[in-house]
């Protein structure tokens, strides 16, 4: 259909008239990706939905805005908290005043009672194994929760801020909208739901009861954008005020000279590792693991992906994380990795069967590892799915190769829990995202929660480390942060250093200035 002149003007007048008018009100994200996955917070894991779940949420307490250190913990839901002296009981105190969004009525200790529960049972989170430790979880009256553990927890208050099972949830809200929720998420946060529209975006607005204070920012439009080149455009355009990058120096450099226009590179640090099912063959056999882990180039991926962005692994868990060390890892080398197929009973080579994603930035850093492990006779062959799918397939353990990308809480333990801990493999009962099957250094995983010297913990955490790499459960390639832009329109009331999110951390204090 071909529109008339008259009627063109008029379209693009009308649509210029409301961006005008949503301007000063609206502000306009951009992200790659096709869809959305799921809002509710015990589910949502893939970097998209974390961050719009962070705008919609609270938790018992917070990382300060703006900030990724541990040690930054502040006040959240609760306004005070207190432990007992074996550090198994700790008691928290609600704030008064917290409503939660959709009428639903004020936060009670139930809402916090129910959403613990909720976050440590398997049949409704995806997290639920890091609250293993939790015993019990009660309310002594309506301001009161008080959590009892089985065995004390490296950084508890970490599990407790809203990111993955800390988010607080509204019970009648929760079991208002059933299966709903996941669509139409209901919290406390600075920002509540109002539509989403399947593969285009999702819309909040300002929740002007929040007990912090009404946000200045009156509405967010998050929306889904796969093509990298339309993004930008939208984004030079004015079309668009925030947007998640290529991860690229090309386009850092290129976004840079756009007039008023800040781009930063943003933490806590993904570590992206590959991960070997060690249960099937060829991949059960030793020598394969590290016949793949020695025609990996780091350098070159680092090389690709930018040095403005990224840099070479150096453990199985991102730097910066409490009891990170850096650890020998297998080098580059195309001629090893033969010999080490050969003497496998492989000398013409293997094919290895991977379900990847179609998101831009990670199928193209594959494609770069597909062609270094074709040099060496391995023959990676994809199974190309959406990211929603991908996420879903390779949590029922069908890919014998996992290329992942994660941050998470920056303490070891958390890291090593999901990724490497037994109790973590995909398809068992309690599976977080162990794809490798591994369970080569449980017992120092284990033993880390319970010592009760920090040092002994590191110690630990470092064993751990050492086991995993030395096994080839997985192979570490890069670490990098999250590359966003945004027009200097968008005025933050503290630094930003960074997000649990992995996303500018918009809140009631953040404005959006004509």
């Amino acid at each position: 259909m071909t529109l008339k002149p008259a009627i063109l003007s008029s379209l693009v007048l009308g649509t210029l008239l409301s961006a005008t008018a949503l301007n000063a009100q609206t502000l306009r994200v951009a992200v790659p990706g096709s869809d959305m996955g799921t809002l509710d917070p015990y589910r949502a894991s893939a970097t998209l939905d974390i961050n719009v779940v962070n705008w919609l949420f609270n938790g018992l307490v917070r990382i300060k805005p703006g900030q990724i250190s541990p040690e930054m913990i502040e006040p959240d839901l609760a306004e005070s908290w207190t432990t007992s002296s074996d550090g198994k009981t700790w008691t928290f105190k609600l704030r008064d005043g917290v409503q939660c969004q959709g009428g639903y009525g004020a936060l009670t200790a139930d809402d916090v009672v129910y959403s613990l529960k909720r976050a440590a049972n398997k049949d409704t989170s995806s997290f639920y194994a890091e609250y293993a430790a939790f015993d019990t979880i009660t309310a002594s009256d309506p301001k009161t929760v008080t959590i009892t553990l089985k065995e004390t927890v490296p950084s508890m208050l970490g599990l407790l801020v809203p990111y993955h099972g800390g988010n607080i949830v509204c019970q009648k809200a929760v079991e208002a909208l059933g299966a709903e929720f996941a669509r139409k998420p209901i919290g406390t946060g600075p920002f509540e739901f109002v539509e989403y529209r399947p593969q285009q975006y999702v819309k909040l607005k300002a929740n002007e009861a929040y007990f912090r204070g009404a946000p200045k920012i009156k509405e967010i439009l998050f929306r889904y954008i796969q093509s990298d080149s339309s993004r930008d455009l939208a984004f030079q355009s004015g079309e668009i005020d925030l947007i998640n990058g290529r991860f690229e120096d090309s386009w850092v450099k290129r976004m840079a000279q756009i007039p008023n226009t800040k781009v930063d590179i943003l933490g806590p640090l993904e570590i992206h590792n590959i991960h070997l099912n060690m249960t099937q063959k060829p991949l059960d056999d030793l020598r394969v693991r590290q016949a793949i882990a020695h025609a990996i180039d780091r350098d070159a991926i680092v090389k690709f992906r930018g040095t403005s962005i990224s840099k070479a692994a150096e453990s199985v868990i991102p730097g910066g994380y409490l009891g990170f060390a850096p650890i020998p890892l297998l080098k580059y080398d195309p001629a090893a990795a033969k010999k080490l197929l050969a003497e496998a009973g492989y000398p013409n080579g293997i094919t290895i069967k991977s379900i990847q994603t179609t998101l831009p930035a990670m199928l193209t850093t594959m494609q770069v590892v597909q062609s270094q492990l074709r040099a060496v006779g391995v023959n990676l062959e994809f199974t190309l799915v959406d990211h929603p799918t991908f996420h879903s397939q390779i949590r029922q353990d069908l890919s014998q190769l996992v290329y992942y990308g994660a941050a998470r809480f920056p303490v070891a333990d958390t890291f090593l829990t999901q990724f490497f801990d037994s109790t973590s493999i995909v398809g068992k009962p309690s599976a977080v995202t162990n794809f490798s099957h591994c369970d080569v250094a449980d017992d120092e995983i284990k033993s880390a929660r319970t010592a009760g010297d920090i040092e002994k913990q590191k110690a630990l955490w470092v064993d751990a480390q050492k086991k995993i790499a030395d096994k080839v459960c997985a192979i570490p390639l890069y670490e990098m942060g999250q590359p966003w832009a945004w027009t200097q329109k968008l005025v933050f009331d503290y630094p930003v250093k960074g997000s649990l999110n992995l996303s500018p951390p918009i809140d009631e204090t953040t404005q959006l200035r004509n």
